[in-house]
């Protein structure tokens, strides 16, 4: 799903900018066109996350977007999943990002399924959770907090419930990570990204997004007290998870 008012992302085509990477009303303007050239096979993740809910959710469940952002994942859910009675919340810390989110929820008349809610991520009330979505979230929450995030998530949601979870991740292979690294710095080109803008982005999220390998979130859900765990779809140095209680 497409916003006719979204701008193309030149942030980083100043040499100049020197700051870390922020959520700002700034990035939110600019922020869907960020993720569409940025995250690879990202529309694609979000047709896989339906099609697993669609299968594990039930009439009634409340599905959560932690770090919705603009809210395409949510409005995609709803769409796709209208023949069933379910409710959608989307939280997020930026207020930039929910402005642009109800938004957007309003465009497409979904505002009677889906509310934004500005909050930290971290105390949000997941009560009545059926699914949980982080998509490219929990990589910026800082690593001594992601057991316990995690585990806050599984404990809320009801048996047989689902977290669905997208994140850039390192390879336990110091020979298959430098190679990953640079298939992804290939795709940031063909998307149209200078090197200015690739190198000044890398060095804006260098002491933001922390990844861990693949194994290592699997170990994490595990430990968070997830009865099966699994990978559902891999690009290189991306990977999606499914979590069932």
């Amino acid at each position: 799903m497409s916003d006719s008012s979204n701008q193309k992302d030149t942030l980083y085509s100043d040499a100049k900018v020197e700051e870390d990477f922020q959520f700002t009303p700034k990035v939110a303007e600019v922020f869907d066109d960020m993720l569409d050239r940025s995250v690879p096979c990202y529309r694609q993740t979000i047709e896989m996350t339906v099609q697993l809910l669609g299968t594990f959710l039930k009439e009634g469940d409340r599905v959560f977007d932690l770090g919705c952002s603009t809210g395409n994942t949510l409005l995609a859910m709803a769409r796709k999943l209208d023949s069933m009675v379910l409710e959608f919340v989307g939280i997020d810390n930026s207020p930039a990002m929910i402005a642009k989110a109800s938004i957007k929820a309003e465009m497409y008349a979904q505002q009677q399924r889906i509310s934004f809610q500005e909050d930290d991520i971290l105390e949000a009330n997941l009560t009545g959770a059926g699914a949980v979505v982080l998509n490219y979230t929990l990589q910026f929450i800082r690593p001594m907090q992601r057991l316990d995030f995690l585990t806050k998530i599984c404990q809320a949601l009801r048996p047989g419930g689902v977290l669905i979870i997208s994140e850039k991740i390192l390879s336990v292979d110091p020979l298959l990570n430098r190679a990953y690294i640079d298939f992804y710095l290939d795709f940031k080109r063909q998307q149209g990204y200078s090197e200015i803008e690739i190198a000044k982005k890398r060095e804006a999220l260098e002491n933001v997004l922390v990844p861990f390998t693949r194994e290592e979130n699997l170990e994490l859900l595990e430990r968070a007290g997830f009865s099966r765990v699994e990978s559902f779809f891999q690009w290189f140095n991306f990977v999606s998870l499914i979590a069932i209680k």
